[in-house]
């Protein structure tokens, strides 16, 4: 029989309810002619016309007919929209919004799936519910996408190009990727509330926006400062540090740098000498960053430092400028470290621009925005690159005599995430906002449980991260994005004057506001306003999303109904820029938090275990999962786009491997539960296609059960209110039984968010009990039982299939909505017409009238016994025609089994042509094989004839014995290891199950040893 699958594996196989002979399914497993392409006769928007199941597209599952014209109807009819329940409860989700830089990837399937999921099951249970779609402007990531697109196709810069035609640019990329992102959402099943859809740049968010930075300013959080910031010299714009990748390497490395043809060298120590003024003396410094050498301003050592305490006071010459450096004794410098003495560089370095602020020392910047040298660097460096002034500066210190040494030396390099430039620290007048006060507070609420994050490792994170963090740098010298509402002061006869430290700014809501308030501070004095180029961080409008979708600041109908929201979930990548943003700015704002729970997914890696890259190739775009894609259409799409010809053909090859045949046509609802099935919310997930294959035949597992289903129904059916359980049979109380038992364990998953497990309830029941045990069962009584009989049993399949159904449709919406459609209408207990959709009906509850627990234990030790010879039989290859024996070692066990005798032979079908019970007195026949099902009791199949040489059986069964021994015994080690309880409870469970069926082996085959040793000593 097919088990559940575990959080990281898939049945191999799923043959429908009928079963089928060996040449039959060789012959099924050669692909007929593919039909026609499925044309829907329905009109969009109206309720699909369900064709029949002899229907070339419907006789068997077909996941592109099955999930065409559901979602039109849904959305046309409202059913996505809040729905007044049975009490006040709410459940609010704003999507996290997918950023307006290209397609969907999987990640994003992950995320829109676990949503949906609840949200369906929510809104089934009969919560209002509303999820919240829209999409972010994503700053600095369209703005960089669009002028690659702009060069590639043009040849020129936004420069070139000029501000508002390049916006316009970008207005007109976000309009057809916006579209694009939707219509996969759709695709995808999600049942977002389409008619409160949002973008970060719509009205409402720019009006939030624009009141979030004037009420922040005029608290005294938001403020203007030079200061030391993190330089993207191919974007030219200040990052956020979270935004920086720090890239650890061992020495003297080779990377690729963009703007530069060849590589540029790293982790080298160089070691040069700055001569003493009014002396012959020189002290030694070493930097990874010569060309900094040229913004020096003066000289650290350890005031303790015996080799350079006389030269505390003195001062150095720059051999490139003429300046002079001070050197300065502080405790900061390490003296063990490159020489003990540390050149500093306040404009260019952290530490340095410490240094540099508590002894005075001059600020200079010796860098252009694009990365090349400015006039402060000297006429013989000004215009160069930096690290081609890099080698240059070398070069010159070693013809002055200078130049000492190069040693290789391990460093860190902080690199931009979105276009791996080497960052710059860079001296900027830019917007910060305080940090502090509302970090505290963003904790305070996590530590008080008024917002629970999930998993534990991620509210560690966040916990750890609020607690060091710094402020928050929001200026970004983009045009793409929220302009700051912030406008600079210039005087009548100032217009030639730079911005500087006394320069006066006004923030203002609007021109118009700032124009008032400028005229009300300087009253008759004449100016003009200018406002600032730059754009806000994306991630501070972002942070605003859960109000301003809402109506934030307005007290709108929504924001009064729906806010604060229930859930945000998503990705643990984005915790710091994104959620605990949205927390801080919440409370601060709104005096509430934004979301009650958090819940943090995992990252979604191929099947290597490598993080999905475009650069790699091995992005999966949920579409060609949905829809299928030969392989050279994936080499193809890998040419779209700004790949080097290098990693296009490292990313064909991988491809090759990982998709050999490209990707077959799965469907929304196959990607979706294998997305789930994946979800323990440890750690991240390597995706592998094959998996997904074997849900999709899962699909057509529950397509043609349901199919067999409703075809055993007569045509005047009705459906029971409720069952008459006191003359029901033990297989229709097992089977009842199993599905209550499944209700509950399915709904205590998602309120645990238990995601992986809540699929494997859910498979269980529908193949395992349901297909492989029920409906096999239930073909005889079908054909041979009594009219009686025959009612009860149809009932019986009706209540499951609808109740699997119902259960499984905030997982697989298409195809539960395609297949309940088709059944005969029941009306649900508390409502007197049936739901027009399955999304509208109720999610199934346990009852209390459905658990027969006796029954229930009675029945499983058939389906024990069943599995027990089966596997017997398998082993031995045996087909058809065996002799098995149950024998029970005592009167209870022999009265339990006796009553189940012709039920489990029938189970068996043609395997077994005679099986016999044998009570505690009877004698074990001779020449068996044993399979121990409980401690009393045993089956036994007469094996004698299969095996002729007695000795080699003894022999073959002892290699197995051993190996389950090991087996035993490295799942022991591996259950005993220190931190195995740490695990998730699906890697626990499933570890545990490993050790429980090898014990059961090695019982088994230490048993027929014994009997086959009986068998010798007959002969």
């Amino acid at each position: 029989m097919a088990s559940a699958p575990a959080s990281t594996t898939a049945p191999t196989s799923a043959p429908g309810p009928e079963k089928t002979s060996k040449k039959a399914s060789k012959a099924a497993s050669t692909p007929a002619p593919a039909p026609e392409p499925f044309t829907d006769p329905t009109n969009p928007g109206e309720k699909k016309v369900l064709q029949s199941f002899e229907h070339a597209h419907f006789s068997a599952y077909n996941p592109g007919a099955v999930e065409s014209s559901w979602y039109q109807w849904w959305e046309k009819s409202g059913f996505f929209q809040p729905r007044p329940g049975p009490t006040d409860s709410r459940f609010v989700v704003p999507l996290p919004p997918p950023n307006v830089t290209g397609a969907l990837h999987c990640g994003h399937a992950l995320a829109n799936t676990i949503q949906d999921s609840l949200v369906r099951w929510n809104r089934m249970r009969g919560i209002t519910t509303l999820w919240v779609p829209g999409c972010d402007h994503a700053g600095i990531s369209t703005q960089s996408v669009v002028e690659k697109m702009l060069w590639k196709k043009e040849s020129k810069t936004r420069i070139e190009l000029g501000r508002d035609a390049f916006t316009k640019l970008v207005w007109n990329w976000k309009d057809e990727y916006h579209q694009r992102i939707n219509n996969a959402q759709r695709l995808m099943g999600g049942s977002m509330d389409w008619s409160r859809e949002a973008f970060t740049m719509d009205e409402n968010c720019t009006r939030a926006t624009m009141e979030a930075f004037c009420r922040l300013h005029d608290e005294g959080l938001i403020y203007r400062s030079d200061r030391l910031v993190n330089w993207c010299t191919n974007l030219q714009t200040a990052l956020s540090s979270l935004e920086v990748e720090n890239k650890d390497i061992p020495g003297r490395t080779l990377l690729d740098v963009p703007g530069y043809e060849r590589k540029v060298a790293f982790g080298e120590m160089t070691y040069f000498k700055y001569p003493i003024e009014g002396t012959d003396l020189f002290v030694e410094v070493a930097t990874t960053r010569p060309e900094t050498m040229l913004g020096d301003s003066g000289i650290a050592v350890h005031p303790d430092d015996k080799r350079h305490t006389h030269l505390v006071g003195k001062y150095a010459r720059h051999p490139f400028t003429n300046r002079l450096l001070k050197i300065v004794a502080d405790s900061y410098v390490d003296p063990e470290l490159g020489t003990g003495a540390v050149k500093l560089t306040p404009a260019h370095d952290y530490n340095d621009y410490q240094l540099g602020k508590r002894h005075g020392l001059e600020f200079i910047n010796i860098l252009n925005g694009d990365g090349t040298m400015n006039e402060n660097a000297g006429p013989s460096f000004q215009g160069q690159k930096r690290f081609d002034c890099r080698y240059q500066v070398v070069e010159e210190l070693t013809k002055l005599g200078l130049f000492v040494k190069k040693e290789s030396h391990a460093m860190t390099i902080p690199l931009c995430e979105k276009t791996r430039d080497v960052i710059e620290p860079l001296m900027k007048q830019q917007w910060w906002v305080k940090m502090a006060d509302m970090a505290s507070d963003a904790l305070k609420v996590v530590e008080e449980g008024k917002v629970k994050i999930a998993p534990e490792s991620a509210a560690k994170s966040y916990q750890r991260w609020l607690s060091g963090i710094n402020d928050w740098c929001i200026s970004r010298q983009l045009w793409w994005g929220h302009r700051i509402p912030a406008y600079r002061v210039v005087f009548e006869g100032e217009e030639t004057l730079e911005e500087n430290d006394k320069s006066h700014w006004i923030v203002g809501r609007t021109p118009d506001e700032a124009q008032a308030k400028a005229a009300s501070a300087f009253p008759g004095k004449k100016f003009r306003l200018e406002q600032d180029p730059d754009c806000l961080d994306t991630w501070f409008s972002s942070g605003l999303w859960p109000m301003a979708t809402l109506g934030w600041p307005n007290e709108t109908p929504d924001f009064k109904n729906f806010f604060p929201t229930s859930l945000l979930e998503t990705g643990w990548d984005i915790l710091f820029f994104w959620v605990a943003r949205m927390i801080m700015l919440s409370v601060k704002l709104t005096g509430s938090v934004p979301f009650s729970e958090v819940y943090c997914h995992s990252l979604i890696r191929d099947s290597e275990g490598r993080k999905m890259s475009k650069s790699l190739g091995n992005v999966i775009d949920p579409l060609d999962i949905i829809n299928g894609i030969d392989l050279e259409a994936l080499h193809a799409k890998l040419r779209v786009g700004n790949l080097k010809e290098t990693e296009i053909a490292r990313a064909t090859k991988y491809q090759k491997t990982a998709f050999p045949s490209g990707i077959p046509e799965c469907g929304a609802d196959a990607l979706r539960f294998t997305l789930l099935s994946y979800t323990t919310g440890g750690g991240d997930i390597s995706f592998d296609i094959k998996v997904m294959a074997a849900y999709r035949r899962f699909c057509n597992k529950i397509w043609q059960a349901s199919k067999y289903i409703m075809g055993r129904l007569p045509e005047d059916f009705k459906p029971a209110t409720n069952l008459d359980v006191a003359n029901l049979s033990t297989p229709e109380k097992w089977i009842l039984h199993c599905m209550n038992s499944a209700v509950r364990d399915l709904n205590g998953a998602l309120e645990a968010r238990e995601f992986s497990k809540a699929t494997q309830v859910a498979y269980r029941f529908f193949y395992d009990q349901l297909c492989d045990v029920f409906i096999e069962h239930s073909k005889s009584l079908l054909t041979e039982g009594t009219k009686s009989e025959q009612d009860s049993v149809q009932q019986t399949l009706y209540r499951a299939l609808d109740v699997a159904l119902r259960l499984l449709h905030p997982f697989m919406p298409f195809i539960t909505e395609e297949l309940w459609q088709r059944l005969p209408r029941a009306e649900y207990e508390g409502s007197t017409s049936s739901p027009a959709s399955i999304m509208l009906s109720p999610y199934p509850v346990a009852y209390d009238s459905l658990y027969f627990p006796a029954e229930a234990e009675s029945y499983e030790l058939n389906l024990q016994c069943t599995r027990a010879l089966r596997s017997l039989a398998a082993e031995y290859n045996i087909k058809t025609g065996g002799t098995a024996f149950i024998k029970a070692t005592n009167a209870a066990s022999n009265a339990s089994i006796t009553s189940q005798i012709a039920s489990i032979k029938t189970l068996c079908g043609k395997v077994l042509s005679d099986l016999s019970l044998l009570g505690p007195e009877d004698a074990s026949p001779a020449g068996c094989a044993v399979f121990v099902v409980t401690n009393n009791i045993i089956v036994l199949l007469s094996v004698a004839d299969v095996i002729p040489d007695v000795d080699a059986a003894i022999k073959k069964v002892q290699g197995k014995l051993q190996k389950k021994q090991v087996m035993v015994k490295k799942q022991q080690d591996l259950i005993n290891r220190e931190g195995f309880e740490k695990s998730s409870e699906v890697v626990r469970a499933a570890e545990k199950e490993k050790l429980e069926e090898a014990n059961t082996a090695v019982n088994n085959y230490e048993r027929t040893i014994e009997e086959f040793e009986k068998l010798k000593l007959k002969a």
